[in-house]
């Protein structure tokens, strides 16, 4: 039983600069101490600080396991700036839409070093969550809740293909004026090498608030970032939107287990060139694709890896793909591991650029194992050209049919034994 009581509250607010337009929201510090009584133990009160933030972070500094962390508004990290979170702390996004919707965002040159555990990850989720320090899960939400919140974004300087070749561009999920949303090439050069910081072992739960029609944030959202950026061990729960996006850039990322996004849990644009390696999807009621997969939209080209996947469909959603290669799709796809889907579960090439990509050999794919849902009989006929024009052949080939357990591909899951999605979904990782 615990008794909260509230007991100090502090209001302050400053920082402001020429980074922001003149509608962007100020820094406001707000500090607030409860004293908690957990009865079942000592007895002895532990106090924790909830302290609200919006607006530009000007200034390195360093968000605690001990506080709670509020974001009210869109809050930036901004050129020059570091943000170090510890191991263990929680940061909670207000609920709010439009131009009103909450998210911490990296800005192009700035730095977020979150560096959780396993023990002890880092955790971001809604405000009205009821988890507290110290801890790993509240009680009071599950993976149907989504949409009570904004996400995560890291904006980078490395290599995207834009239309009309531009060299850099407005992030989605961000209205256009505000420039912080900006990512890709400075002055016209991009930097494959840049470093936005490390994101390692965090969760981020419940989040893809609507900014505008159509037009949701997503879990985590990668906007040209650079192989400088360490990526590694990321949860997406419940997010309304994609798991990840990974708008260009040339970041590696490994060990993700993506759970019950509502539309695509792994998608990639505009020539994304980096690896990923050992995901988990599994697809909640309202899931899209596991894997959507576009490619250049301008001249630049750039080709994915991603290997090591384990994706477990769900056959009560509306849509439910294994993936859908679209676009101008360029990479390899292997060691894939599918199974749970519905018999109309297809891997589509979407249309008749990415069929003749697969033809020049730009888009390949590896091994695949897939349980054969019922009502399904060959594995090839998983595998669906939608092209208009453009034959292909082979295509499926390199995939086999398993049964459940006896696979030999996929993630290695039991790096993702640490997640909240393991906890409850009971995937026995």
């Amino acid at each position: 039983m615990k008794k909260v009581l509230l007991t100090a509250l502090v209001a302050m607010s400053f920082i402001f600069t020429g980074c922001f337009e003149d509608d962007d929201t100020p820094i406001i510090i707000e500090e607030v101490t409860y004293n908690i009584t957990n009865e079942s133990t000592t007895g002895e009160e532990d106090t924790y600080e909830t302290i609200v933030k919006a607006g530009g972070i000007a200034l390195d500094e360093t968000w605690t396991a001990d506080n709670i962390y509020v974001l009210t508004s869109k809050v930036v990290v901004q050129e020059g700036v570091t943000l170090t979170i510890e191991p263990g702390t929680i940061i909670k996004g207000r609920a709010g839409t439009g131009s009103l919707s909450t998210a911490l965002i990296i800005a192009r040159g700035g730095k977020i070093m979150a560096q959780g555990t396993a023990s002890n990850p880092i955790i971001f989720t809604a405000e009205v969550d009821n988890i507290e320090p110290g801890q790993t899960a509240g009680t009071n939400l599950d993976e149907t809740n989504s949409g009570l919140w904004g996400g995560v974004i890291v904006l980078g300087k490395a290599t995207c293909s834009f239309k009309n070749d531009v060299t850099q561009l407005q992030i989605e999920g961000i209205p256009a004026d505000d420039t912080f949303g900006l990512y890709g090439a400075v002055d016209d050069v991009f930097t494959d090498d840049d470093n936005s910081g490390v994101l390692e072992y965090v969760s981020i739960r419940h989040g893809g608030t609507l900014i505008g029609e159509g037009n949701e944030i997503n879990g985590l959202t990668l906007g040209g970032v650079g192989s400088g950026t360490t990526i590694s061990n990321i949860e997406i729960v419940g997010n309304v939107d994609d798991g990840i996006e990974f708008f260009g850039g040339t970041v590696n990322v490994s060990n993700v287990l993506i759970w019950a996004q509502g539309d695509d849990a792994l998608d990639i644009d505009q020539a994304y060139s980096g690896t990923i390696d050992n995901a988990v999807v599994v697809l909640g009621d309202n899931s899209d694709h596991g894997l959507e997969i576009d490619g250049p939209e301008g001249t630049i080209e750039g080709q994915f890896t991603l290997q090591n996947v384990t994706l477990i469909g769900n056959t009560n959603t509306d849509n439910g793909e294994y993936a859908d290669f679209r676009s101008l799709a360029m990479g390899t796809t292997t060691n894939i591991y599918a199974y749970g889907f519905k018999d109309s579960s297809d891997v589509e090439l979407d249309n008749d650029g990415v069929a003749t990509n697969y033809n020049n050999g730009k888009l390949t794919f590896g091994t695949w194992e897939i349980v054969l849902p019922t009502g399904v009989s060959d594995v090839a006929s998983i595998f669906a050209n939608k092209a208009e024009t453009v034959t292909v052949t082979g295509f499926g080939d390199t995939a086999s049919a398993v049964t459940e357990g006896n696979q030999t591909l996929g993630a290695t899951t039991s790096s993702l034994s640490w997640t909240y999605a393991n906890d409850v979904a009971g995937l026995g990782f």
